[in-house]
């Protein structure tokens, strides 16, 4: 889904949870090549200028969610969490942090931790998850990028969240260095990760009707 397109959604859904017009959701999704620009963003930290961008099929956007520069495209399972606050941020992040690092050790690639500064999921000194969240009202918009089977040369047209000093891992990369098979597909790790975060986050999975054709969107 193009990442335009789905913030809009997110925000259709928390004004109608604010509204108390609808239930907490989580989107899992995948996106089509896209930079970002949070809340603290430098332009600086996008290396590549717009013209290459636009020959590479990468676009360009602004956003509300928090901190720097970071990429999306295929390979990377999206989680976003439209919920409405039960204690703290931290917390919250900290949760999802754990369900996401849950699913790494069941598919072969433990040791996974949560930081609160740089925020994000990582593995050793390398980042496997990142997270910006917006809050309106304590309800929750944007959330992590789970780096499924991201490709690794993406990261080179930016400074990934304004951290020149760390790297990026992916899940695949990390299997790969344990001699394991390739990482199941983000189609794949989205259920495993939709349980885990029920499972974290004390919530029951409910069947919904599907708001677009490309998202799968168990409501909790």
């Amino acid at each position: 889904m193009p990442y335009g397109e789905a913030r809009a959604l997110q925000e259709r859904r928390r004004d109608a949870v604010i509204a108390g017009a609808a239930s907490d959701h989580l989107y899992l999704l995948e996106h089509d090549p896209v930079i970002t620009l949070g809340r603290a963003a430098r332009r600086a930290h996008v290396l590549v200028g717009d013209d290459e961008l636009a020959r590479r099929g990468v676009a360009l956007e602004r956003t509300t969610r928090g901190g720097d520069v970071t990429y999306h495209g295929p390979g990377q399972l999206m989680i976003y969490p439209v919920m409405r606050l039960r204690g703290g941020v931290v917390a919250f992040l900290a949760d999802i942090a754990e369900a996401l690092a849950e699913v790494a050790g069941d598919l072969g690639v433990p040791g996974a931790r949560w930081r609160r500064d740089p925020a994000g999921l990582w593995l050793g000194d390398e980042k496997l998850a990142a997270c910006g969240l917006h809050i309106r009202r304590r309800v929750t918009a944007h959330g992590f990028a789970f780096d499924v089977a991201t490709p690794p040369e993406v990261w080179r047209a930016i400074v990934p969240c304004g951290l020149s000093t760390s790297s990026q891992i992916s899940l695949d990369a990390a299997r790969r260095e344990r001699d394991l098979p390739p990482a199941p597909s983000v189609a794949e790790v989205a259920p495993r990760v939709a349980a885990a975060v029920a499972r974290r986050l004390d919530r029951v999975p409910e069947p919904a009707a599907a708001a677009h054709a490309a998202a799968a969107e168990p409501s909790l």
